[in-house]
């Protein structure tokens, strides 16, 4: 009897095919993660911010080693085939491991070097929060509707927790179980818009682009010159600070602005052939001068980096300043 090959077995048997998805393996990725904000924290305007992070990361990994989350079962799957629907979207489908990481977390930074002042009684309030409030919370903060200074200043420390349990989840996956999402612009895991997007170095993925998810760490392809917010292919620019500060000693063109004239938005392109070490969401939040810069354009920022909370009432960063 002949059998009918579906997308992902037609995918395996050409291994010069593109990888459609990349998905993360949680304690090499935070490990990762962690050196390279340590790296970048360096003669940053926002270095101490960067190093606490970098804490944060390292205590990110050795959750990930430990986490136990559910998979999502074959009917779950087929449903999301079906439909180009992401398969675990976030605010929906909050794993309740993700309590027991968060208190981790907690007791791995609260003597941190360098942790912000404003945090210290944050992380008491979240100590103290009934896991419901907090489950509240954790919604709030994967949709991005934070306007209280509080939820602002737990935002960070809330999504660390998230990002070890939504990456352990992904990385239980095969590349089959992913559906192609429609549209093709947000994580097809669990439905986040991406942080950033990233040209890879290595193995099958060499001179690829893929979009980063910022909650899952999930990569999926996308071909470059092409927005990764509308996804037209047309007036597809590339700004750096050295077209937008000429001169400027920071000059560095691992990391531009990919802007569209389409919907006038713009995200940034992590280049690993530039820097092997780039990655992805550590090198965005480490180019926030790329950012201010880019907001005296027309250009307006497509997705917020998760560990960079911004209100829904002020389009400002709430980044601790180095008096923290």
């Amino acid at each position: 009897m002949q059998r009918i090959l579906q997308p992902g077995d037609i995918e395996a048997l050409d291994r010069t095919s593109p990888q459609r998805v990349r998905l993360p393996r949680p304690v090499e990725l935070f490990a990762d993660r962690a050196a390279r904000l340590a790296q970048k924290a360096q003669d940053n305007p926002i270095g101490d911010y960067l190093l606490f992070l970098s804490h944060l990361a390292r205590a990110q990994q050795h959750a990930a080693a430990t986490v136990q989350t559910a998979a999502p079962d074959a009917q779950a799957i087929a449903q999301a085939q079906e439909h180009s629907m992401p398969l675990l979207p976030a605010a929906s489908h909050v794993d309740p491991a993700w309590h027991g990481v968060l208190d981790q977390l907690l007791d791995a930074v609260q003597d941190a070097p360098g942790l912000p002042e404003q945090l210290v009684p944050t992380i008491a309030r979240l100590r103290a929060m009934p896991q419901d409030e907090r489950d509240t919370l954790a919604r709030r903060v994967l949709v991005g509707l934070l306007s209280e200074s509080e939820d602002l200043a737990a935002a960070p420390l809330v999504m660390a927790a998230l990002q070890v349990v939504f990456a352990d989840r992904a990385s239980r996956l095969r590349e089959a179980d992913i559906p192609y999402t429609d549209p093709a612009t947000i994580c097809p895991v669990c439905g986040t818009a991406p942080v950033a997007s990233v040209l890879r170095i290595g193995g099958q993925s060499a001179g690829l682009r893929y979009l980063h998810c910022g909650t899952c760490a999930t990569e999926w392809h996308m071909v470059r010159v092409k927005c990764s917010h509308c996804e037209s292919t047309r007036g597809i620019r590339y700004q750096g600070l050295e077209q937008l500060q000429p001169g400027s000693a920071q000059a560095d063109q691992t990391v531009l602005a990919e802007t569209c004239d389409g919907c006038h938005t713009y995200r940034k392109l992590v280049n690993q052939e530039k820097d092997p070490l780039a990655e992805p969401l550590a090198d965005d939040l480490a180019t926030l001068l790329l950012d201010l810069l880019m907001g005296e354009t027309d250009f307006a920022r497509a997705s917020m980096n998760p560990l960079l909370p911004m209100s829904d009432a002020d389009p400002g960063p709430a980044v601790p300043g180095p008096e923290a």
